[in-house]
């Protein structure tokens, strides 16, 4: 079983997921985490603490995602790109939670965010050679996340089969100049 404040956080970022940050109260999250609001605030004194200890969740699990990236024998391109399908993954979770913050104007939020794009960026760069491979391969996996983690009920990640394949493929293309040293 989770801990109290393992399910104080699970229950901030449901609340973002589910229902945006304006439900966000302290009572709504203390009700959800069934912990009494003293509990809450011993734990986290203030919505900035929630904030602070969710974004602390999403660099981690990001941390951990580049280290798997890196080190994945198909090459951190492809491994970017096949990975980049929303599965209600702890990070899928940690992401979405925290977009919504983003999407508020939500500081640190947003500076969490500048934080783990740069980290992908910069390994899909040093894996490619170019900047601009790295950044077009960046966005064909955002791309294939906000399409998965946005449309998903919609019926048309149902369509999707055999185009991870055609993509992959896409993504050995633009690595060909790197291959053959260009």
């Amino acid at each position: 079983m989770a801990s109290s404040k393992e399910r104080i956080l699970d229950s901030f970022e449901n609340i973002l997921i589910n229902d945006g940050e304006r439900a966000a109260t302290m009572e709504a999250i203390a009700a959800a985490a069934d912990v009494s609001k003293g509990g809450l605030l011993y734990h986290f004194p203030s919505k900035e603490a929630l904030v602070d200890a969710l974004g602390e969740r999403l660099l981690t699990l990001s941390a951990v995602d580049r280290e798997l990236m890196t080190a994945d024998p198909e090459g951190p391109a492809r491994y970017y790109v096949r990975t980049s399908v929303y599965e209600d993954s702890a990070l899928d979770r940690a992401l979405v939670a925290m977009a919504r913050l983003a999407q508020q104007g939500h500081p640190k939020a947003q500076q969490n965010f500048a934080q783990i794009q740069a980290l992908w960026l910069g390994a899909l760069e040093s894996s490619l050679g170019s900047r601009s491979v790295a950044r077009a391969v960046k966005l064909m996996g955002d791309g294939l996340y906000y399409d998965a983690a946005f449309f998903a009920g919609s019926g048309a990640n149902q369509e999707f089969g055999n185009e991870m394949e055609q993509l992959l493929e896409l993504v050995d293309l633009l690595q060909e100049p790197r291959r053959r040293g260009a």
